[in-house]
């Protein structure tokens, strides 16, 4: 089984190129490490993952094995086949960005999601304009039945992993979330790296 092994440190981002049916391995290391994800169309970067799409197509408010990430066009982008920590993961908050921490008190050059995002996209020599909803792995955000949202420690452990099948050819972009003013990435609000694998075929699937 063909695989590629990378670190994504913690507080920043990174971009791989996937084809359609490969698989990657999302790993969170420290069980803590909230992960934004992004995937953009290779054919053309303006299509990319719609949250809303995803909650309309799925009808469910959170991201859970089984379900598929669509495109901006509805067109499906990567479908969850395993998660060890069976959560639900968030599709409603949207990526932290230097505003968002401004809010918070922090100083101006505050690493985000926001961008890391765009970071990672120009080391593929890829740009965009603007900065789409991002899919929370691993993010612990209930909704009361009022419509109000928490925002909790993840209730994954060390070790835990999701695994995302590509329905097309594509960028996936991920951010190891640099939060450490709320307890998103747990109460020790310490960023941490995440582990990404490239397979060809399901890791999930194999057996020792």
């Amino acid at each position: 089984m063909s695989q590629e092994q990378m670190t994504v440190p913690a507080s920043h981002g990174g971009a791989f190129r996937m084809r359609a049916g490969q698989h990657v391995l999302i790993e969170n290391t420290y069980g803590n490490q909230v992960t934004d994800l992004w995937a953009l169309a290779a054919a053309d970067v303006f299509e990319t993952s719609s949250l809303d799409h995803t909650r309309s197509v799925n009808s469910n408010i959170f991201f859970a094995n089984g379900m598929t990430l669509m495109s901006s066009r509805r067109r499906p982008m990567l479908t969850m086949v395993a998660d060890s920590g069976a959560v639900r993961h968030d599709t409603l908050l949207c990526p932290c960005s230097r505003e968002l921490y401004r809010e918070l008190g922090c100083a101006e050059d505050h690493r985000s999601c926001s961008d890391n995002f765009h970071e990672a996209l120009s080391t593929l020599d890829l740009a965009l304009p603007f900065t789409p909803a991002s899919l929370n792995l691993f993010m612990n955000v209930p909704v009361a039945p009022d419509g109000s949202v928490d925002r909790l420690p993840p209730a994954t452990v060390a070790g835990d992993t999701v695994v995302l099948r590509a329905e097309m050819d594509l960028v996936l972009v991920l951010s190891a979330c640099p939060q450490d003013v709320t307890p998103i990435n747990g109460t020790a609000r310490t960023p941490r790296d995440i582990a990404v694998r490239l397979h060809d075929t399901n890791p999930a699937e194999v057996t020792s």
